[in-house]
């Protein structure tokens, strides 16, 4: 059979990097079933997601340029087993020590899966458009993100085997993806490596007459991706709590807003340049964060509702302006490399405001600990505000 090539190989691509990420977010919605079932505390769910943290960061560090040694493909089917693995985990057994591998699974996965994907979204585009191939890459993320919780959340509320068959659902999908994936044209030459060059090393590195440039676009991903971590902290909580939503379908569907919305913007503003989204993005981050914050405080679903779709654009700007940046920046034999460099700061961002928040909400009232990270997001985006000012408009295919 002829390999896939052009735009059915680049949804392909698109199509593994939205699956690994529906499995990285459906714990989202039933994480309050987990800790009635299994009681346990809030800094013992802390743990749990920093687990999944610290096995996408492990991976991206020793493995996120792996692709641009061995191939494409042969990386994206092994993240997708990786994720198999995890899902099989979840199913084995209910118990503590489960999420936490299982969570740590799902981190080498998303790892390993994120950077060859994006990378081979990029190579696959027919059009050769940078902006082109970043908004599929982004949009693709953001969907899977979404569908994640709404899914796990409809069918814990609605179906038997509440911990059980979201997992399993995600497991059948996974077979026919990985069939797909196996028919996708490799971009990477194998010729370009023998078996015995291939580094198992950290190594994450940008180019020295790339630095200067990639610096904005990583402050932004931090940034953005600290937003999201925000939100991803306080909501579920906030739902579950003193808006009194018990309803894990509810849950699931405000987090499936955040991230539609920003699929949304993205779909709606396919001609918006790169250092414009970029700043869009983190123009819209403080009132984003204090819409989250205030939330909170005043206890009103309605402004929950404003919050999340202000987040989500604001998200999905940063996320494409600052990706594009990146790949412009890239040159074919380190695009791997590269966008992992890029991903491991997006990640660290968004993992610091879980661990930080549920940690120092132990020591001080939870309003303080949220105040006081919002600041802390708002100073690394006037950051990445001035560092844009070094990227200069480049001309794009297309």
């Amino acid at each position: 059979m002829r390999a896939l090539s052009g735009k059915s190989g680049m949804w392909v691509a698109g199509a593994v990097l939205a699956l690994v990420f529906v499995g990285s977010t459906l714990p989202t919605s039933l994480y309050d079933f987990y800790q009635s079932e299994l009681h346990f505390s809030e800094i013992t769910l802390t743990l749990i997601y920093s687990a999944y943290v610290a096995g996408t960061l492990l991976t991206l560090l020793f493995v996120g340029r792996i692709s641009d040694q061995i191939g494409r493909r042969p990386a994206a089917l092994a993240g997708l087993a990786l994720a198999a693995a995890s899902m099989l985990v979840f199913v084995a057994k209910i118990a503590i020590a489960v999420l936490f591998v299982a969570r740590f699974l799902t981190g080498l996965a998303v790892g390993l899966a994120a950077g060859a994907a994006t990378a081979w979204i990029a190579e696959l585009d027919p059009r050769k458009n940078v902006e082109h191939s970043t908004s599929v890459a982004v949009g693709s993320n953001l969907f899977g993100l979404a569908l994640g919780p709404l899914l796990s959340g409809l069918l814990a509320q609605l179906a038997p085997w509440p911990l059980r068959l979201s997992h399993l659902v995600f497991l059948v999908a996974l077979l026919p993806m990985a069939f797909a994936v196996a028919k996708v044209r490799e971009t990477v030459k194998q010729s370009d490596h023998r078996a015995s060059e291939i580094s198992l090393r950290p190594r994450i590195g940008v180019p020295q007459e790339s630095r200067a440039r990639f610096f904005a676009p990583a402050l932004t991903g931090f940034g953005i991706f600290a937003l999201g971590g925000f939100y991803a902290a306080l909501t579920p909580g906030l739902l579950r709590g003193p808006l009194r939503q018990t309803n894990r379908a509810v849950v699931g569907l405000v987090i499936f807003e955040f991230f539609t919305a920003g699929a949304a913007a993205i779909a709606l503003t396919p001609r918006m340049r790169s250092k414009a989204s970029m700043l869009a993005g983190l123009a819209l981050l403080v009132p984003s964060l204090a819409l989250v914050v205030m939330s909170g405080m005043v206890r009103s679903l309605p402004l929950v509702v404003v919050a999340t779709a202000l987040g989500g654009v604001a998200l999905a700007f940063g996320y494409r302006g600052s990706l594009e940046v990146v790949n412009q920046i890239a040159p074919d034999d380190r695009r791997a490399e590269i966008v992992s460099t890029y991903l491991l700061f997006c990640y660290t961002g968004t993992s610091l405001p879980v661990i930080g928040v549920g940690i120092v909400s132990q020591l001080v009232s939870p309003p303080i600990a949220h105040i006081a990270f919002a600041i802390t997001i708002a100073l690394f985006a006037l950051g990445a505000l001035l560092a844009s000012r070094a990227i200069k408009p480049v001309a794009t295919a297309g």
